[in-house]
């Protein structure tokens, strides 16, 4: 049990770092967030340790809340380490008292009190309007979906895109700037370190690695080992390493485990079920009509950011194109999109699927270049094939600069810079 004295000196330090408004890059997201304000639905922000779930919230607080009361609770604090379900009723007494009467709830990092769950539901049934942060996905599976199933709404935040990476680096391109020669230059040279700095907030601004690394081993052990009582550590650790390092490859748990001499299959399911679930990772499915043979197909696994990948990972040459195709699929989780790879029937691999309203919509091929005649020929050759067998009539192929359009006969294939697709509406 949390004294009273405590959790009121807790209250009133969170509330000056609330209103300590450092510059911060306004999150895109907060768009979506606005739709759901008029919604009773309680607010679930999930995604990665750093990643800026706090900052949200207080974006969320200043840009729709400043002028009225509201709660706000980081469950994080240390002196809340023995915060139990039973304390939820002195905090909020606490809360009243120190600031009014309000049906505003902000919480976040919740998912550290077990039990949680039955607090906010009491809320949410007194037509309270709740925001959450967590950094785990089950926090939408197990505990929201056993006790408030139908009463909450989920955002996903991902690390800073490419147009919140410029504006933290205060460049702010306007429509035209792929129409000029400096701007151009300038937004390339962005670009080039983008794909290497990947999106992760404290890293952009400070530039110092240990703060991935540190992350990173937060993860594993605050996050995994602890969290799931893990005996064997450094199969763990050996395994996401491996993962790290090979990350935008295919696997199957069967080569996971020769890889790395882990005992037995069922644990090396776990270990990356675990690592998914903490949001290190993304496991992409192939593309098949039978939901069997997409189970059963090799996966692809996307790392959250390509800055951890590179203060991490372990390889003896850069793959270029894989840190880019990185980009492009969190671009098109950011957009919410069902993303499969898809394997044409001559075994050639298409990067990305589109799926839409229960159909395939679209197939993107990701590469550095199309300049090589015979790379030009691979990738439109492979695109066109997999737009015949699935009936699809659109194309894209994404690349460092070529920008053009090939009609052939599946249909029209776009070629285009990634930087200026990152950058349109």
């Amino acid at each position: 049990m949390v004294k009273k004295s405590i959790l009121k000196e807790v209250l009133i330090d969170q509330r000056e770092f609330l209103e300590d408004k450092k510059d911060w890059v306004k999150r895109e997201i907060l768009n979506k967030v606005e739709k759901y304000l008029e919604i009773p639905h309680i607010i679930v922000i999930s995604g990665l340790r750093r990643v800026g779930k706090s900052t949200l919230l207080k974006q969320i607080i200043e840009e729709y809340y400043k002028n009225e009361p509201f709660y706000f609770v980081n469950f994080e604090d240390e002196r809340l380490i023995d915060f139990k379900v039973s304390d939820f009723n002195n905090l909020n007494e606490v809360l009243i008292e120190l600031y009014g009467d309000s049906q505003t709830y902000f919480f976040d990092e919740i998912q550290t009190v077990s039990n949680w769950e039955r607090f906010v539901r009491r809320l949410y049934d007194l037509r309270n309007k709740i925001f959450i942060t967590g950094s785990s996905a089950s926090l939408l599976e197990r505990e929201i979906g056993s006790k408030l199933t139908g009463r909450y709404l989920h955002i996903e935040l991902l690390p800073f895109s490419f147009a919140e990476y410029l504006k933290m680096k205060n460049v702010k391109p306007d429509a035209n700037w792929h129409l000029r020669t400096k701007d151009r230059a300038l937004i390339r040279a962005h670009f080039n370190s983008y794909i290497k700095e990947g999106g992760m907030p404290e890293y952009i601004k400070y530039g110092e690695k240990e703060l991935l690394q540190r992350l990173y081993k937060d993860v594993i052990f605050r996050d995994i080992v602890t969290k799931h009582n893990i005996r064997n550590v450094d199969d763990l650790r050996d395994l996401s390493l491996y993962i790290v390092s090979n990350a935008g490859s295919l696997f199957t748990y069967s080569s996971l485990q020769r890889a790395t001499n882990i005992n037995n299959v069922m644990s090396v399911k776990n270990y990356v079920n675990f690592l998914k679930d903490s949001y290190l990772l993304f496991v992409v499915k192939g593309y098949s009509y039978s939901v069997k043979k997409q189970n059963l197909s090799p996966k692809k696994i996307f790392i959250i950011d390509n800055g951890i990948r590179d203060s991490i990972g372990f390889s003896f040459s850069e793959n270029r194109g894989q840190y880019l195709e990185h980009i492009v699929f969190l671009e098109l989780k950011r957009k919410n999109k069902e993303l499969y790879y898809y394997q044409t029937r001559s075994k050639k691999e298409i990067d990305f699927l589109i799926h839409t309203k229960n159909e395939p919509e679209t197939l993107i091929q990701v590469t550095t270049s199309l300049h090589d005649r015979e790379v030009e020929n691979r990738e439109i050759s492979t695109l066109t094939e997999g737009m015949k067998e699935l009936g699809i009539k659109k194309g894209l192929i994404l690349t460092e600069e070529d920008e053009k359009m090939v009609d052939t006969q599946s249909g029209n294939i776009q070629v285009y810079p990634i930087s200026k697709w990152l950058l349109s509406p």
